[in-house]
Parts: C-alpha cells; structure tokens; sequence
C-alpha cells in the first residue's frame, strides 16, 4: 500500500479504495535468466583478474587445477547452501534473514554490516578496472585530474543505471554477458591448432607465490551468496534460485577454464610469469591479432559495468532488507518510483567513491578477509537451522542429513580459515577495526530506537535486540508468511519469541 492511501485512511476522509491517484504498479520481477547473469556477475564477470593464478601458481598447471578443484571444494558447496537457504528465505537480506534466524539479530546485524563493507570494497575495484583498460588505448585518463573526473563521473552514471530499475540492471546484465565472453569463444576456436596439451602441466614451485594464488583463486570464486540480498525482487524465488545458481556455476567454470585452456595451451611455457591482470589481451594478439586483442580490451571494460552493477543492486537491497528487518532506520528501505531503494544506493555509491583510492591488491586482501568472516557464520547457521528447524519449509534441499550437511561444510570452512591465516598485518588490523565499528554500531542503532529519534519499520523485542548470544531469533512459518512485508516482534514469554509480519512498506 502506498503512503498516500495510508494517509487518507488515517484522516477518515476517503477510503484506500477511493484515493483517486492511482497505485503504482508493483516493479518487474527478476526472470531466471538475469538471475543467472546478476549471479554470474556477483561471482566472475569473465575471465578478467584470472592470469595472475598463472604466474602466482609458478605455471599453468596448479592454475588449470584449482579451477577444477577449487570450484569442487569451495564454490559447490557455498552454491548448495545459498540455494537451500534463500530458496526456503525468498526475501530481501538474504544471509542477514539466516544468521538472524540462527543466531540473533545481534549477529545478523554483524553479518550485514561485513558483507555490506566487504561488497562495497570490491565494488570499488570495478570504476579503477575500467578505465585501466581504457586507458591502454587513451593515454589521457593517465593524467590524475581527468582520471579523477572520470572515476566520478562513470560511478554516477552507473549508479544512475542501477537507481532506474532491478530489472533494467538484469537484463542489461544478460546482454554484458554474452559481449563479455563472445571474444573468448572466438579465441578458443581460433588457439585449437596453436594448443599442445603438455604446456599444461608445466609448473614451477620455486617461483610459486602461494599468498597471491589462494587470494586470486578465493577472489575469483566467491560472492555465490550476494544475489541472496534481492531474492524478494525474484519471480518465485524458491524455484528460481536454485536453478539460477546451478546454471551460473555452470557459466563461472566455463568461463574461467576454456580461456585458460585455451591461452596456457597455445602460448609457449615461457611466458608464465608474464600473465598479470589483462594479459589475455596480449593472448588475443597473439592468437588472433590487433582486432582481437581490442575485442578482448572492449570486453574487460564492459565486463567491469556488469560487475559494478550486480554488486551495488546485492549490496543496495540488503540495506534496504535489513531496514525491513528494523535492523536499520526506515529511510533504508524505502523505494524510488522504479522499486530500487534509493538512499541505500547512495550510500553504497559514497562508500564505492572514497574506498576507490586504495590499491588494488589491499582492496582484495580486506574485502576476502571481511567474506570469510561472514561465511563462516553462515556455514554455522545452514548447520544450525538443519538442526533447530529440521520442519523449515526448504523448496530446496541439499540431498544429505544433518551428519552430510556438516560435512559439506568442513572443505570450504578449512580454505576460509586459510585465507585468513595467510592475511598481511595491515589486513587483521583493518578487519579488526571494522568489526569493532560494527560492535559498536549496533547499540547505538538501538539507543536511536528506544529514544525514538529515527523511525523504524519495525521494533524488534529488548531480547532479539540486546542477546546476542543466548537468544536467537525465531521466524514463525517461514513457507506461509512473507518475512518482510512488515513486521512486529510479540514477546510471548521471557525467554521465547517469534515475529509476525502485518505491517506496512512504507515506499516514496
């Protein structure tokens, strides 16, 4: 309902029913196959950012290799529990709705509030990328006071894109894919007589840098969780997800291996150490010539758009469901015209322009680091929901028991805790930090709330608010209401509360 019939209905002076203005009607939702683009984009974008696990590896064999295996023990896994659980929580927040309902808002807020940081700094990537690539055929983005313009300039323009539509944003999604990846059909075909098979299995553990191809590796396949932040906006989400997430699983391995294959298999052993971030243009050149190598420039560039894209819509509309969830004031969740949540964009797009000084190698590094974090609590919830809710309504459910389900999770677990074992000083410290910002966030939102200086969707209960790690958070009948249409918490004992859902979206 809009805010305009909820206005006239307090007055008395007309019913909802005789507002002479018009609803608007409700945006389009999402279809599987912009899903599995906006997924595909959350995850990969295409080859581009894959060469350095070229050289890190010390050849091309542990790099054909972790793209095999990798996908196997980390990405399967993280896809299977992203599709059980947003399949059986089809609403905006995604991961904030399991750990809340696992843990407590407490921890779901943190969870947001990682992720939230962790997607805004890999956002920031995507601006830099571009003109890094543009730049290769324009020197003038090398002066720092146009290159500066242009970064703002070109996050604006994206941001607009983005702020017009969820549905505009996935279907322009699915067109950046099929451009994004059509040159490197076109150079597999082309390097079939060029490849001998033996040039894979070169490798040189010496000159391997290990750091550098776990942190390229874990980049270039996560994220299978943030499309879970706009399930809401999806066309019966509890089918669509699991078929869109299996079918970009699909396309992300496709599209790291067939290059690759195709690049290290025609290209003498020698140049190993030679394959840094967008050296696949230097491979189109050799394989095809000049027009292929600034197919693949063209499509690099482009590909970073589609990667923006999908990030800031996850990220936008998981401030937007944690403001429904009342985790956040009310002004987060409200909706522009066009069904996008526009303060939440913005602040993504602040965050996107001031994190888009730091380098390259120190965005990865935090951004992994903060992920890890946050999947490791949402391993702990998948494994704890199957335990304290064996009843949940799962649309999809991962074929296993309880026994199989932890089993599943202790492959990706142990490269998680890697990755962060293998993180600098500089990147603990920032982490460090973040989370307690985070800590501290947290009581001050509910100081706002019990002080009633901001308003919010909805009032959680003193024990889902300030219980972090005793109470947890139980959704009632999650197959039969909707989480997030508006919602009020009832305390029904001291120790034992559920959350029904009868309220209002407040929407611009």
């Amino acid at each position: 309902m809009g805010e305009g019939s909820a206005t006239a209905a307090e007055d008395g002076s007309s019913s909802p029913s005789s507002v002479s203005i018009p609803p608007r009607p409700p945006p389009k939702k999402l279809a599987v196959l912009p899903l599995i683009a906006l997924i595909f984009y959350n995850v990969s974008g295409g080859p581009f950012g894959v060469e350095d696990s070229v050289s890190a590896g010390g050849g091309p064999l542990l790099s054909l290799l972790g793209f095999l295996v990798f996908p196997l023990l980390w990405s399967l896994p993280e896809a299977l529990v992203t599709a059980e659980l947003a399949s059986s929580f089809p609403e905006n927040g995604g991961y904030v709705l399991w750990i809340s309902s696992a843990f407590g808002s407490f921890w779901g807020f943190q969870e947001g509030f990682w992720k939230w940081v962790s997607g805004t700094m890999d956002n920031a990537l995507y601006p830099v990328l571009f003109l890094d690539y543009i730049r290769q055929s324009l020197p003038i983005f090398d002066h720092p006071a146009v290159r500066t313009l242009a970064l703002l300039a070109l996050t604006a323009a994206l941001t607009f894109l983005n702020y017009r539509g969820l549905n505009i944003v996935g279907l322009s999604a699915v067109a950046l894919t099929a451009f994004s990846l059509s040159p490197f059909v076109v150079m597999a075909l082309l390097a079939i007589p060029r490849i001998r098979p033996r040039r894979w299995l070169a490798v040189n553990l010496q000159r391997a840098n290990f750091r550098g191809y776990f942190n390229s590796m874990f980049w270039n396949l996560n994220y299978w969780d943030k499309a879970s932040t706009l399930a809401g906006e999806v066309e019966d989400p509890s089918r669509s997800f699991p078929r869109a997430i299996f079918g970009a699983v699909v396309l992300v391995m496709a599209s790291y291996l067939i290059p690759l294959l195709a690049g290290t298999g025609a290209l003498d052993v020698s140049t190993s150490e030679e394959w840094t971030d967008g050296y696949f243009a230097q491979v189109g050149m050799v394989i095809g010539g000049a027009w292929l190598r600034w197919w693949i420039q063209a499509a690099a560039a482009i590909s970073n758009m589609g990667l923006f894209e999908a990030e800031m819509s996850s990220d936008s509309f998981q401030l937007l469901g944690m403001s429904e969830l009342g985790m956040l004031p009310a002004i987060f969740g409200k909706r522009s015209k066009y069904g996008t949540p526009t303060i939440s964009i913005m602040c993504s797009a602040t965050g996107v322009i001031i994190l888009s000084w730091m380098s390259f190698q120190e965005i990865v590094e935090f951004l992994n680091f903060l992920y890890s974090l946050g999947m490791l609590l949402e391993f702990a919830a998948f494994i704890k929901l199957r335990i304290k809710k064996p009843g949940l309504h799962r649309p999809y459910r991962i074929p296993v028991e309880t026994f199989g389900a932890v089993v599943i999770c202790i492959p990706p677990t142990f490269l998680l805790v890697l990755v962060m074992c293998l993180a600098s000083m500089r990147t603990f410290i920032v982490s460090g930090s973040v989370m307690l910002i985070g800590f501290l966030i947290y009581p001050a939102i509910e100081h706002m709330r019990n002080k009633k200086c901001v308003k919010f969707i909805n009032l959680l209960p003193e024990s889902c608010s300030n219980t972090p790690t005793v109470q947890s958070q139980e959704i009632v009948d999650e197959a039969s209401v909707s989480l997030l249409l508006g919602h009020s918490c009832v305390k029904k004992e001291p120790q034992d509360f559920e959350i029904n859902f009868d309220g209002i979206l407040e929407k611009e």
